[in-house]
C-alpha cells in the first residue's frame, strides 16, 4: 500500500524539488520556501503553524486515535554558492549575505529533504485511517547557521516548543548524500555525526623589536606551542579506538611587521567529538593545555569555549535504532541497508535528539553510473543528487512513522 502511494506521489515530489532548487533561499530568509510548503500542507487539511523560529513551518496530522506523536523533520535553507551544473532547474538566484550580494544554491540537498517530507505528508494524510496517534511535520530554517547577529535553526525551534503540544515521543530525519548510491540508506547506532564546539584562544605577551626577542614575551611562539599541544589531547588523551575526535585551529591572527614581536595573537578553531565523555574531556583539556603552555612562556591566555554556537552529538538512540532497523530492511532491502561509520561533520538535528529519542539517516543520492571518487562534494558548485533517490526517502519516512505507531498504539 505504501509503495503504491509513493509511486503515485513521486512525480509531484520531483516537481516540488525542481521548484525549490530553482528558487533557493538562505538561512532565516526562507520566506517564499515557507509559503510554498504551507500551501501544500493546508491543501492536505493539516493544522499548520507558521513563523516558528522565524520562517519555520510545523504541521500536525491527527489520526483521532490514541497513540504516540512521531515527528519528521526537513531543513529548508540553501547556501551562498554559485551553481555550475547545467540543469533545466538550475538556480540563478542571488541574495544578500554579510552585506554582499551573493549567488544562492541548494548545495547540500535541503531541497530534496523538503520535497520528500512534503511527499511523506501526502502519503500519511491519505492513510490517516491506518494511523494511531499524531504526526508532526517540522520544516526547519537555518540548519546551515543563522546570519551574523541572529539565532536560528533547530535549537530555536526547540526553545519555541516544537517538541511540545502535542509532546513528541520520537523524531526521524534523513540527509541525502551525493557520495552514496541511489537506493541505499546508511545508519549507525549512537553518534553518527559529531558535536561541534568552536573556540577562541587569545595569547597575550609583551611587544618588542624582532631583533631583541629577549625583551619580549612572545605570543607567536607561545601560540605555535599551543597549536601543537592541542593535537596531543586527541593523540594521547582520547581513546580514539572507541570514537574519533578532532581539534583544528583554522585561523591565526597576530602582528603586522616582520621585525615586531606583537602584543597579542588570536587563534580560532573547532572541536569535533562523537562521544559525550570525549566532549567533556576536551572542555577540560583545552584550557589546561593552553594555560600550562602560556605559564611556561610567561604569557597570559584566555580561552573562550564554546565561542559563539555549538551543536550536540547527532546521536541515534540505541533502542530506537534496534526497533527501526527491520523497517529499513523491509523498505530498502537488506543489501541496501549499510551500517556506516560516523562522520565528523555536524547537524543541528542533534538538538531534537537531546530532548527526545531520534534517528538520523544518510540517504543515497549518487547516480549508479558515477563513481564515489567522481561524485561532487556537498557545499560545492558542482553538488548534484539524482531525483530518483527521493522515492526511498519518502518510503522510509512513511514506514518508520507507521511501524512505530503500530508498535506503540
Amino acid at each position: 500500500m505504501v509503495s503504491e502511494k509513493v509511486d503515485e506521489i513521486e512525480p509531484s515530489v520531483i516537481q516540488w524539488r525542481h521548484h525549490l532548487h530553482q528558487y533557493p533561499e538562505l538561512s532565516n530568509r526562507e520566506f517564499e520556501t515557507a509559503k510554498y510548503i504551507e500551501k501544500h500542507l493546508r491543501s492536505l487539511g493539516l493544522d499548520v503553524e507558521t513563523g516558528v523560529a522565524k520562517t519555520g513551518i510545523v504541521a500536525v496530522l491527527d489520526s483521532g486515535k490514541p497513540g504516540p506523536t512521531v515527528a519528521l523533520r526537513a531543513d529548508m535553507d540553501a547556501l551562498p554558492v554559485l551553481e555550475q551544473n547545467d540543469l533545466p532547474f538550475k538556480s540563478t538566484q542571488t541574495s544578500m549575505f554579510e552585506g554582499n550580494e551573493v549567488p544562492v544554491m541548494h548545495a547540500c540537498g535541503h531541497d530534496t529533504h523538503v520535497a520528500m517530507l512534503m511527499g511523506a505528508a501526502s502519503v500519511l494524510s491519505s492513510m490517516k485511517a491506518q494511523l494511531n496517534g499524531k504526526v508532526k511535520f517540522i520544516f526547519q530554517p537555518a540548519e546551515e547557521g543563522a546570519p551574523a547577529g541572529e539565532r536560528g535553526g533547530a535549537e530555536v525551534m526547540v526553545e519555541e516548543g516544537v517538541l511540545k503540544s502535542p509532546d513528541v515521543d520520537v523524531i526521524f530525519g534523513l540527509h541525502i548524500s551525493s557520495n552514496t548510491d541511489v537506493g541505499t540508506v546508511r545508519y549507525k547506532h549512537g553518534g553518527i555525526m559529531a558535536a561541534v564546539d568552536p573556540f577562541k584562544i587569545i595569547i597575550k605577551g609583551k611587544q618588542a623589536h624582532g631583533a631583541y626577542p629577549w625583551k619580549s614575551v612572545d605570543p607567536i611562539t607561545t601560540s605555535a606551542q599551543v597549536i601543537m599541544a592541542l593535537q596531543t589531547i586527541v593523540s594521547r588523551e582520547i581513546k580514539v579506538i572507541d570514537d574519533a575526535a578532532v581539534v583544528t585551529v583554522g585561523s591565526i591572527h597576530g602582528g603586522n611587521r616582520s621585525n615586531i614581536i606583537p602584543q597579542e595573537v588570536t587563534l580560532v578553531g573547532t572541536i569535533r567529538t562523537l562521544d559525550k565523555a570525549a566532549r567533556e574531556h576536551m572542555y577540560e583539556a583545552v584550557p589546561r593545555k593552553v594555560k600550562g603552555i602560556a605559564d611556561s612562556m610567561r604569557a597570559e591566555a584566555e580561552v573562550i569555549l564554546p565561542l559563539d554556537y555549538n551543536y550536540p552529538i547527532t546521536f541515534n538512540d540505541h533502542a530506537l535504532m534496534d526497533e527501526m532497523l527491520p523497517t529499513l530492511v523491509r523498505t530498502a532491502g537488506q543489501e541496501n541497508v549499510i551500517n556506516s561509520k560516523a562522520v565528523t561533520g555536524a547537524e543541528d538535528f542533534s538538538f531534537y535528539q537531546e530532548n527526545v529519542p531520534g534517528i538520523f539517516l544518510w540517504l543515497g543520492g549518487k547516480p549508479l553510473n558515477v563513481s564515489e571518487e567522481d561524485s561532487p562534494a556537498h557545499h560545492t558548485p558542482e553538488f548534484f543528487v539524482d531525483d530518483s533517490g527521493m522515492k526511498l526517502g519518502v518510503s522510509l519516512l512513511t514506514n518508520m512513522t507507521m511501524d512505530y505507531m503500530q508498535a506503540h498504539k
